[in-house]
């Protein structure tokens, strides 16, 4: 039997205001570690053969009757077909409703003086291009390791993370998926700690 660590086909790091894409296989592993805790990673999945076809967390959200993620969490697509599914996860919640960051949404929740500050929003496109990935693609994305309570107003709030160095998240491909991953550079918002650190991706597949 293959050893997990021979198996390995992805082991890499992400610097904050990083990010990656990674086309995972069906039956493919992807795993998303909090090296040092508390840090938002954004996240987006896609069809790998059909870029239109992807991750809705408005379908995620309605059909599973769950606001929050964890292990089980189906994710699912605009045409609700499942993409991938959380097989492993030691934080036990992932917010799925807060969004990313953008430079035009710092501005107006933070101030001009944020304008030219880096956001998972530009991540997204830099790291999606070669993928056709692009602003049109783009929609409500996943944000691991990330605390955003819903209020009894049904207001979304930002909180310090749930996460602690080490924990981790794991998917399980259900087919051929493309996971655009932006670990988040947020300095106005206790997202990250306000001390955004470096996550590692880890992937087992054929």
């Amino acid at each position: 039997m293959t050893s997990t660590l021979e198996a390995t086909v992805i082991d890499t790091v992400v610097q904050p205001g990083d990010g990656a894409l990674v086309e995972v296989p069906a039956g493919g592993r992807l795993r998303i570690v909090d090296l040092h805790g508390n840090q938002a990673v954004d996240t987006l999945l896609y069809d790998a053969h059909d870029i239109a076809h992807r991750y809705s967390a408005f379908d995620t959200v309605r059909e599973q009757g769950a606001v929050f993620l964890t292990t089980g969490s189906r994710l699912l697509s605009n045409r609700l077909d499942e993409l991938a599914v959380i097989t492993d996860d030691t934080c036990g919640r992932h917010d799925t409703l807060g969004g990313a960051c953008a430079q035009e949404s710092n501005v107006v929740r933070y101030g001009e003086h944020t304008r030219h500050q880096h956001a998972c929003r530009e991540t997204f496109l830099r790291y999606g291009a070669p993928a056709g990935i692009g602003q049109r693609e783009l929609g409500h994305n996943i944000n691991f390791f990330m605390n955003v309570p819903v209020t009894p107003a049904g207001d979304l709030t930002f909180e310090d993370g749930l996460s602690a160095p080490g924990k981790h998240v794991e998917l399980t491909a259900t087919r051929d998926v493309l996971v655009l991953i932006s670990n988040c550079p947020q300095l106005n918002n206790p997202c990250n700690g306000w001390n955004p650190t470096a996550v590692q991706l880890l992937g087992w597949w054929d």
